[in-house]
């Protein structure tokens, strides 16, 4: 049936409407002469009394929004460099993204433009690329609470087209708002920073109930594959050794759950595919050559992730989510406190080893001597190791429980210890 304003005329519908106002109509008659069903029937009456006078239907059809010259130039010149990239086969770009040009034409040009839009043109001018179907997979959200579980890894990839050298993301994300809550580059993969990563989430958020992560080395020691490492031993078994990572969490009382397979990390890695994505088109564009160029770039595209894009599972912003959940009390992130009987944030993100005092009440570390007072000889010393700047590390000692000296060293007197 045509639309009522194609039928009717505002007279002719003002008049049914009065006479069902003064209830010289019955409600099935008015719907009956306007052609109408319940629903549409009152909201036009609920205009009519609203303003009688003014009352009308007739259908106004707004126009469209129109570019100049000028703005018409700044998206051809977007799609274009777009094109530039697809079409050079040295770059590892193969597919048009059309929301990162909006948002560069917005963030760059002030110009606001409808997806829409941007596809029209590319098309008008071949800057456009089918893309095929890709296979469906759940897009759960497993969990009921903030810091219910943490999403932890890293990936290796080559940021910038334009430097050879490939950088490690680092991103912890949170499995029921979808928000990074930690994400940043660096230049190589290490215990150290996947330890700062930690330190950063439990000192921002608190601590979480668990953390999710493949089995690298790093995060797991697996028998057979890690018995070249210094705990060599044909007893050992797989998690009968802890890394140091693993060490940090199990002081915070945090548990580390182990995903199977790569194809069960989907939900961090589709986070990863948008930041590689956004951070290689932008490196390209804007020809970028050094790390800090390309890390400030990546921040900037996690900062977008977080605080401005609509999450396709949760249709929230995970910021926005992840506040809502803390403000409803739906977390169940811990207060971080200190565990007993540490002293300092040193004692708890740090690198962990282990000395005998010898004959001479010393222990040694990377040939350096430190002296323990009142600990026999052939008692054992834990040695936890943090960096106080980069050319400092701080060497704390310990003894049943009881913090027996510290030592402030420099960092080149200890090239065996990876930060």
């Amino acid at each position: 049936m045509a639309q009522i304003h194609k039928r009717v005329s505002s007279e002719q519908t003002k008049n049914v409407l009065e006479k069902y106002h003064n209830k010289q109509l019955d409600k099935q008659a008015a719907m009956a002469q306007l052609g109408l069903n319940r629903s549409r029937f009152f909201d036009l009456l609920k205009l009519y009394r609203a303003d009688k006078d003014n009352f009308s239907i007739t259908y106004e059809r707004k126009a469209h929004t129109k570019f100049t010259a000028e703005q018409e130039i700044l998206i051809a010149e977007e799609l274009k460099k777009e094109k530039e990239l697809i079409d050079n086969r040295d770059m590892p770009i193969t597919d048009f993204n059309y929301s990162a040009i909006r948002d560069i034409l917005v963030e760059k040009h002030g110009l606001t433009v409808s997806l829409p839009t941007i596809i029209a043109r590319a098309k008008t001018m071949g800057c456009y690329k089918a893309r095929g179907l890709k296979a469906t997979h759940t897009r759960e959200v497993l969990t009921n609470y903030a810091g219910e579980l943490i999403q932890h890894d890293a990936s290796i990839h080559q940021w910038s087209p334009y430097i050879q050298e490939k950088f490690v993301a680092i991103t912890s994300l949170d499995d029921y708002s979808r928000g990074l809550l930690f994400a940043d580059l660096f230049k190589t993969e290490n215990t150290w920073n996947h330890i700062h990563a930690v330190k950063s989430v439990v000192l921002s958020y608190g601590c979480p109930k668990s953390y999710y992560v493949d089995q690298h080395s790093i995060f797991r020691y697996v028998k057979n594959r890690d018995e070249y490492r210094p705990h060599k031993n044909y007893t050992t078994f797989t998690d009968d050794v802890d890394p140091q990572w693993k060490q940090v969490l199990k002081d915070l009382n945090i548990e580390t759950i182990y995903a199977l397979s790569p194809q069960a990390k989907g939900k961090i890695e589709r986070p990863y595919r948008w930041l590689q994505d956004r951070t290689v088109r932008r490196c390209a564009k804007e020809g970028v050559i050094t790390f800090e160029g390309v890390r400030k770039i990546f921040l900037e595209e996690a900062d977008r992730y977080n605080t401005r894009q609509v999450h396709s599972t949760t249709k929230e912003i995970p910021s926005f989510r992840l506040q809502a959940a803390l403000r409803q009390g739906k977390t169940i992130f811990r207060k971080f406190e200190l565990p007993k009987p540490y002293k300092s944030l040193s004692d708890i993100f740090c690198l962990r080893e282990k000395r005998v005092v010898d004959g001479y009440g010393r222990i040694s570390l990377n040939n350096l001597k430190f002296p323990v007072s009142g600990i026999a000889a052939g008692q054992a010393v834990d040695i936890r190791l943090a960096p106080i700047s980069e050319s400092l590390l701080e060497v704390r000692l310990w003894n049943q429980n009881k913090l027996i000296g510290r030592h402030e060293v420099k960092a080149q007197d200890m090239p065996q210890v990876r930060f």
